[in-house]
């Protein structure tokens, strides 16, 4: 049950969660993890990377979600390891790891986000290992680039899809002469490196808008009186590339998956919705689904692993909602096309029942686990094969948990080696100096040593040094006012990393809660802690009671 941390943080007056986590860096308000079942020691290698929004809008009493929101990479615990908060500072999604030309690099969306229809408009930018830009990519034929995919094929050429809203005559398919606007959802190959268009396919040249399981009224799918309203009959969220050159696309609101002829753009087959060419059982059916891969090909079988939502409609529990599962939840699918059968190989539900209406992603991982993203119910779960759950996390905590979402979530192995120099602070007190260290993005120390410096010329004398065991390290020194102070990052083999700038100390200032803590009296509840309990429980459903 997710509302119990939440209501003990209202409780707490903890409003201010991501506030007072780094001395060092004291511009980073990453969230914080709230980790519901710890990472046992069957989870695999690599880091998370997830990058978290807020799903409901701010107000002048209420705050929802991160409070920085963008990408970040997390260890199993919660550690950060990089925020990528100012880096990509328009709104950013589907953050990953991968390969380009042979080296590793990182790349998210970032653009515009309209959160009511689901749709975003931009780019897709890249960064190398030193957390440097070093490629923005946009749409071909002059179109909008979306923010449901960029998948990056043979390190070379990417795969992306783009919502073209056009004017169509849509009465065969219940429309008013006035509802005129469809979404044309089309996918797109490009080259990387140049961003030379290879490939695109549109659904209106081949997908008739009655394979619509949402109808263009009661407008669930955009209602079709303009172009920003444009009825998302088909909505493309995933595109893949198998090694013949065709292409899987996962159509969310026609609840089917299609492969595509990469020659001539036919449909080779649809799996589920309305037209499946496959039988399928009620325990392999999906609806509203995300995030479709291959998994294996191999003489007429086809494996492939998807997120089914199961839902759609408004998180916030208004409008319009359609459920087709008690809950969401990751599958892996084996399809016969020798005998158009479809089975499910294994499910992965989620622990708290969670059904999210939107956004999801299920990562098969290399050793054989699967990490299940729950989109806009912003949690994340890694499974064994069999479907045991064995990490299991919400993107934020406290009141900022609630309305927190992620649209995808990975693991990667990934080593980060910033360009930027280390940040340093030293703080004073009465019992001695506090020196705290940390370097946004590396992976690569092991152990920090500290100097104080003696002199105008730069002199140093050594202070002590501490094993690197989270983003921030520090080290406190007793009975003295150090003025001035540097540090080391070493890595493997006691090879110097990088060096910090002198950092002046400064006077420590602790949190007020910290200050009064000893001695307190008696703490009565004022008017807007009673408001936040009250705002919190409100968000209870009866289930949770």
């Amino acid at each position: 049950m997710r509302i119990g941390p939440l209501f003990f943080a209202a409780a707490g007056f903890q409003l201010v969660n991501a506030d007072w986590q780094f001395k060092s860096r004291t511009d980073l308000a990453p969230p914080r993890l709230n980790i519901t079942i710890p990472a046992t020691k069957d989870v695999e290698q690599g880091y998370l990377f997830v990058a978290p929004f807020a799903g409901f809008p701010d107000t002048p009493t209420e705050q929802h979600g991160p409070r920085q929101a963008g990408p970040y990479i997390f260890r199993d615990n919660g550690d950060l390891i990089w925020s990528g908060y100012g880096l990509y500072s328009i709104w950013s999604t589907n953050f990953q790891a991968g390969r380009w030309k042979g080296k590793d690099i990182l790349f998210s969306f970032e653009g515009d986000h309209n959160a009511g229809y689901g749709h975003g408009h931009g780019h897709i930018t890249f960064v190398d290992q030193h957390y440097e830009t070093i490629r923005e990519l946009r749409a071909g034929n002059h179109k909008l680039v979306d923010k449901h995919e960029f998948h990056i094929i043979n390190e070379e050429t990417g795969l992306t899809q783009v919502y073209q809203p056009v004017p169509r005559d849509l009465t065969t398919w219940g429309a008013t002469p006035e509802q005129q606007w469809i979404v044309n959802a089309i996918i797109q190959e490009l080259d990387i490196a140049t961003g030379e268009l290879l490939f695109e396919w549109a659904s209106l040249d081949h997908v008739e808008p009655d394979e619509a399981v949402l109808p263009i009224s009661p407008g669930q799918a955009g209602s079709g009186y303009n172009s920003s309203d444009a009825w998302d009959y088909f909505h493309i969220n995933s595109v893949d590339k198998d090694a013949e050159g065709n292409y899987l696309i996962s159509a969310r609101d026609a609840c089917a998956v299609h492969k595509i002829n990469g020659t001539d753009g036919s449909i080779i087959w649809r799996l589920n919705g309305k037209k499946s060419d496959f039988s399928v059982p009620d325990n392999a059916k999906f609806c509203f689904q995300h995030h479709a891969r291959w998994l294996s090909q191999d003489g007429g079988i086809e494996v492939i692993s998807l997120y089914d939502n199961s839902a759609h409609g408004t998180e916030h529990g208004g409008g319009s909602e359609v459920h087709t599962a008690p809950t969401s939840s990751g599958k892996i699918l084996r399809l016969d096309t020798n005998q158009w059968t479809a089975e499910l190989v294994q499910g992965f539900y989620p622990p708290d029942d969670l059904l999210s209406k939107s956004q999801g992603s299920t990562q098969v991982l290399p050793g054989g686990n699967v990490l299940v993203n729950w989109g806009s119910s912003g949690a994340l779960t890694e499974y064994k094969a069999d479907g045991t759950p064995i990490f299991h996390a919400y993107v934020d905590s406290g009141a900022l948990g609630v309305g927190a979402e992620n649209y995808r979530a990975f693991r990667y192995n990934w080593t980060g080696i910033p360009n930027e120099e280390p940040a340093l602070a030293a703080l004073t007190s009465d019992e001695g100096t506090t020196i705290y260290v940390s370097w946004n993005g590396d992976t690569e120390t092991k152990v920090w040593r500290f100097f104080a410096v003696t002199d105008a010329l730069g002199s140093k004398a050594f202070l002590g040094e501490k094993e690197r065991t989270s983003f921030e390290t520090s080290l406190f020194v007793p009975h003295r006012k150090v003025t001035e102070v540097v540090a080391e990052a070493i890595g493997d083999r006691g090879k110097v990393l990088r060096h910090t700038g002198v950092a002046a100390a400064e006077p420590e200032v602790l949190p007020i809660s910290a200050t009064k803590a000893e001695g307190a009296p008696p703490h009565e509840s004022s008017k807007w802690e009673e408001y936040a309990i009250l705002k919190v429980m409100r968000l209870q459903t009866p289930k949770d009671l």
